[in-house]
């Protein structure tokens, strides 16, 4: 099922880019200049929303959307958690035990993907590699963290990935997974605790040339690992004082015949948030 965003007590957060500059705004209404992201990730979840409440102005978000997070933020990503991720990583690898041990294993694959600036937002464009002929987008529910590590929402996101530099070798992982425009996350945040993200519906559909090329759903029911779990291992010797975002794993794997093309059009759904943007040479 898809999360009902209507019943959830907490609200959303949305960036939008202003005449004076990038600005964020809760349920639609902005927020004093001086207030990002990273201030509201620094307080316990209990006060988030209470200061939420006081700091909304009453002038309206109607400003272009970008992607919601601050510059400096970091986006970290978690891999093998779903098993239809399993099977696509040993089908492309040359050594392909090594994401079997990853997914039994009791440590998560866990990798930084990129910092805020780096990222793409609603309608902009991602990349493909030059140097790799087979190319994917993977859908994929991102975590929002605070300072404590404390799930305090979620928001969409895309972890475009190199399959064949990855397949070569696992320790080509970073080449796959970080470049310029390999990360795409947005509209908004939803306000949302960990327990209310167990069966979130995700959705994908690639369009090129006005056709339909690609299209596969998969839920958070399906994943091996916790949302708790990813989070605690993340933090367990590493601080976040700025909060974090957690990429969470893909269970849409596009077949093996199919590689993503510049123009073509993709369009991410979680749980009610949808995430569109064109891929770029």
């Amino acid at each position: 099922m898809f999360v009902n965003i209507d019943c959830m007590p907490s609200g959303r957060l949305s960036r939008h880019l202003t005449t004076s500059g990038p600005r964020w705004a809760y349920e639609g209404r902005y927020l004093p200049n001086r207030v990002g992201l990273a201030l509201l990730l620094a307080l316990p979840s209990e006060s988030m929303q209470a200061v939420l409440h006081d700091l909304s102005s009453e002038d309206e978000a109607a400003d272009p959307l970008l992607a919601p997070i601050d510059p400096m933020q970091e986006i970290w990503a978690a891999g093998v958690t779903y098993v239809r991720s399993r099977e696509a990583r040993k089908s492309e690898s040359n050594v392909a035990d090594v994401y079997d041990r990853v997914y039994e294993a009791e440590r998560p694959e866990l990798f930084l993907k990129c910092v805020g600036w780096r990222v793409a937002g609603p309608g902009a464009k991602v990349r493909i590699r030059k140097d790799s002929k087979w190319n994917v987008p993977e859908p994929e529910l991102v975590l929002v963290l605070n300072r404590f590590g404390e799930i305090v929402g979620y928001t969409a996101g895309n972890d475009m990935s190199s399959r064949d530099i990855e397949g070569e070798n696992p320790l080509y992982l970073p080449q796959a997974k970080i470049y310029d425009g390999s990360c795409a996350i947005g509209p908004a945040i939803m306000l949302a605790e960990a327990d209310e993200l167990v069966d979130v519906t995700i959705a994908m559909a690639v369009h090129r040339d006005e056709r339909e090329t690609f299209s596969g759903t998969s839920s958070t029911s399906q994943m091996k690992r916790s949302f708790d779990e990813l989070s605690r291992y993340l933090r367990a010797e590493y601080e976040v004082p700025q909060g974090a975002m957690l990429l969470t794993g893909t269970g849409i794997v596009p077949p093996d015949e199919f590689s993503l093309a510049i123009g073509d059009r993709i369009r991410i759904d979680v749980g009610g948030l949808e995430l569109q943007n064109t891929v770029a040479g």
